[in-house]
């Protein structure tokens, strides 16, 4: 019980924080919600279908593809950088607070992030018509992964290469701006040549989008599309190992100055 009250608390921190300022939740709602109608209305005029269809087929990958990246992985690199400048982790060395809670906390946060922000998405697809054609349970297990995988991710590059809060926009756009591409989340993989799309196949924003859409737009079981769903589990257990072991380097390296 120790360890989820603490885990508890630090998300509540975490959010209560962002909540104060605003700025990073409100652009968190804007950029996926734009992205998502200028996705769909560019699907229904490209493939001539209906607009409920476009919206559908295009909810999966701007979720998964572009706006889980930006809040868990850009969110968590930028709340690891901040605590560290803001010298909160030195504070926190001298409380009973556990480095696994406070872990779990920053996971929570942006958990609670990721699926407010697959609520806000569907909500607005499904105010256009769109539905989920496949097991609701089996596309939540794909958003959860996809938020374990970001974080994770996230935690690597805030621990072991942003130094400044001026370093999290160019590490974010660096790192993801390709993966997104590459990965269909703004331009179908379908349009890819060949020797891209030997690429996407190690992309694990691939994965996120090809499990999610076939799921929730093409109806697909978790059978399905199983190999896509290992390889976003696997990489998501592998990348919040990781994150794991980045955060308690960066604590080793913290209390030595």
């Amino acid at each position: 019980m120790k360890y989820v009250r603490e885990t508890i608390s630090v998300a509540q921190r975490i959010l209560a924080e962002l909540w104060r300022r605003r700025r990073s939740l409100v652009f968190w709602a804007i950029f996926p919600t734009l992205l998502l109608i200028l996705n769909s209305l560019i699907l229904q005029e490209r493939a001539q279908i209906p607009l409920e269809d476009a919206y559908t087929n295009a909810s999966p990958p701007t979720l998964v593809g572009a706006a889980l990246f930006f809040s868990c992985l850009g969110g968590s690199v930028a709340t690891v950088v901040a605590e560290r400048e803001q010298q909160t982790l030195k504070r926190l060395f001298l409380s009973p607070l556990s480095g696994v809670s406070y872990f779990l906390g920053i996971v929570l946060a942006y958990g609670v992030i990721g699926l407010g922000q697959t609520v806000l998405l569907y909500a607005i697809a499904f105010s256009q018509g769109a539905v989920i054609e496949g097991s609701i349970l089996a596309s939540l297990l794909i958003v959860l992964l996809s938020i374990a995988a970001y974080v994770g991710v996230g935690f690597v590059l805030g621990t072991q290469f942003a130094r400044r809060t001026e370093d999290v926009n160019a590490l974010v756009a660096a790192f993801g701006v390709p993966l997104m591409i590459l990965g269909g989340a703004f331009l179908p993989t379908d349009f890819f040549p060949e020797s891209l799309l030997t690429l996407t196949r190690f992309n694990p924003i691939y994965h996120m989008i090809e499990a999610m859409g076939g799921i929730a737009a093409d109806g697909s079981s978790l059978a399905e599309v199983s190999g896509n769903v290992w390889f976003l589990g696997i990489f998501a257990l592998v990348m919040v190992a990781a994150g794991w072991l980045s955060y308690r380097r960066m604590v080793r390296v913290e209390r030595q100055l």
